[in-house]
């Protein structure tokens, strides 16, 4: 089991995991990014409340429209709730923004689906030396399957940085 894992049996909610997140980068001098569509800028709104985010925290963005995503963060033409739009999103908003860490998210919140893909499917990527994704089916109502999205994303931060 992750360390997330384990913080998530132990009621570690997003502010916890962001104040977290930020002694971690600051230690370790690194800069951090987000691209967010399904959450809509919650993500970035966590980050910028933790604690001396303007030294680290370089700032996101969101990209809830297809062509943003395309023009703005360099998503190819495919499907964007996919694997191939959120690493093109995770690498667009850190080359953007110069950062050396960076999470991307897309996904469907619901009610119905969008692009194939059920209600509570989301792509996750991180970026910093190299670029992973990975995929989470979400169980609830729309503002479960954001709230889950965007704890998993901070997770995921923390556990990139804990990494360099």
């Amino acid at each position: 089991m992750t360390d997330a894992a384990v913080r998530i049996m132990d009621g570690m909610n997003d502010h916890a995991i962001a104040e977290e997140l930020a002694e971690v980068v600051r230690r370790r001098g690194l800069t951090v990014a987000v691209a967010e569509s399904l959450t809509a800028g919650q993500i970035a709104t966590s980050l910028g409340a933790a604690p001396d985010s303007a030294e680290w925290f370089r700032g996101g963005i969101v990209a809830y429209a297809a062509e943003v995503k395309h023009k703005v963060l360099g998503v190819p033409r495919v499907p964007v709730v996919s694997e191939t739009a959120a690493k093109a999103m995770a690498e667009g908003v850190n080359s953007l923004l110069g950062a050396t860490l960076s999470v991307a998210v897309t996904g469907v919140g619901g009610p119905g689906p969008q692009d194939g893909e059920p209600a509570g499917s989301v792509w996750f990527s991180v970026a910093d030396d190299s670029v992973t994704a990975s995929h989470r089916q979400f169980d609830g109502d729309p503002e479960q399957v954001l709230e889950q999205t965007v704890q998993r994303a901070l997770e995921l931060l923390l556990e990139a940085a804990r990494r360099h």
